[in-house]
């Protein structure tokens, strides 16, 4: 029976990766991870009964501690406790789906354990790629793609031996729910406005980054580093219907393409039992209602994270950290009414301009760096408040 370790169990993907785990029947959850919901927590804990269950908040990890108390569970807390987690001496897959640049530390420690990692936190390859993927080739662990979009370009390079044959990647994007508007029609969003997808379910920060167009920016950066090609070599579609997840062209001119529903569960599984596929129930695509599939170009002018996430993964170094880090406050600001929509993309660029960039940062650096950001921009929105 195979054994996995699941950061951030409580979130959109934890959460359907029990579902996928549950309908399979043949893995064991050993370690669970969570932010601060600890009563779905307490759920997940008595019904898949892991060795060990973690949760950032200190206080909150005291409450869980004293409510499974019935229970032969070790709860742990803080970064420490989420290492604990990502190293949990039996799990022999991590699954990383923490949301934001908390997931560098454990996925390293994994990595450094010998765990693979069914990597949905792309953070930690946009910030530290270049740490990341030397350590995995000298640990020999395999870095499995959880995201729809790099799960599909996974797939298609199935059976192709080496990158060298890539000779571009086609990353779809749906376009968001304000695909078509211009920024003068975006300026009173709200939360509210830009937490409806058309297509997909997902948590709160991602689905406002789908609807900024940052996160298909990261997911360049993340294809740059998950598949050794440059950054010229990732061409963004826009596929409105999500029903291509991404393709790959290939230097004697073919295209090959994963389709499939809008539904996590599949990339899920794919990274879970890989090379393996398995049944899994749910809708499947009926080409005869869907009648056609259109593509457009990205709309730049409008849409100005994904410019500015090609600046930033061409320029390298400590560049993308400062365009994560920034997107992560601006839009946890944006999330709590201090800040307009477009002010997102706005801060995002001013964090860019005014950082000097380190070429090769260890990761204190990087970690320096969001910090750097991250103070620059509270005073900066304290400076025009």
């Amino acid at each position: 029976m195979k054994k996995i370790s699941i950061l951030g169990s409580t979130g959109s993907i934890g959460t359907q990766t029990l579902e996928v785990i549950e309908n399979n029947g043949d893995i064991q959850v050993t370690a669970l991870a969570a932010g601060s919901n600890i009563a779905l927590l307490e759920k997940q804990i008595r019904k898949v009964r892991p060795r060990l269950a973690c949760v950032w908040d200190e206080e909150k990890a005291a409450e869980l501690k004293a409510n499974v108390a019935d229970l032969d569970v070790k709860v742990v807390s803080g970064m420490d406790g989420l290492i604990q987690a990502a190293t949990e001496e039996s799990a022999e897959i991590v699954v990383t789906a923490v949301v934001g640049m908390i997931g560098i530390r454990p996925t390293i420690a994994a990595m450094e354990a010998g765990k693979d990692i069914a990597l949905a936190n792309k953070e930690t390859l946009v910030t530290a790629g270049h740490l990341i993927m030397p350590l995995a080739k000298e640990k020999n662990v395999r870095i499995l793609p959880v995201d729809s979009e790099h799960s599909a370009i996974f797939q298609c390079i199935q059976g192709v031996r080496g990158s060298g044959q890539i000779h571009k990647i086609l990353l779809t994007a749906s376009g968001g729910p304000f695909r078509g508007l211009t920024r003068e029609q975006m300026k009173d969003i709200r939360p509210e406005d830009a937490l409806k997808h058309p297509n997909w379910t997902m948590g709160r920060k991602i689905t406002i980054d789908s609807s900024t167009m940052v996160n298909k920016g990261l997911e360049i950066m993340e294809a740059h580093w998950l598949f050794d090609v440059s950054m010229d070599q990732v061409q963004v579609v826009v596929q409105p219907k999500s029903i291509i997840h991404s393709m790959v062209e290939f230097e004697d001119g073919a295209v090959m393409a994963q389709l499939g529903t809008p539904d996590m569960k599949l990339p899920i599984q794919y990274a879970l039992y890989y090379p393996e596929r398995r049944y899994l129930p749910g809708e499947r695509l009926d080409f005869w209602k869907i009648g056609q599939i259109t593509m457009e170009e990205p709309d730049f002018d409008n849409f100005p994270a994904l410019s500015l996430a090609c600046e930033a993964g061409t320029t390298g170094g400590s560049l993308p950290t400062v365009f994560n880090a920034a997107n992560e406050y601006a839009v946890s600001r944006f999330l709590d009414r201090k800040i307009s929509y477009l002010a997102i993309t706005d801060m995002i660029e001013a964090a860019m301009r005014r950082h000097k960039v380190i070429e090769n940062p260890s990761l204190e650096q990087i970690l320096e760096t969001e910090a750097e950001t991250c103070d620059f921009l509270k005073n900066q929105y304290r400076a025009d408040s």
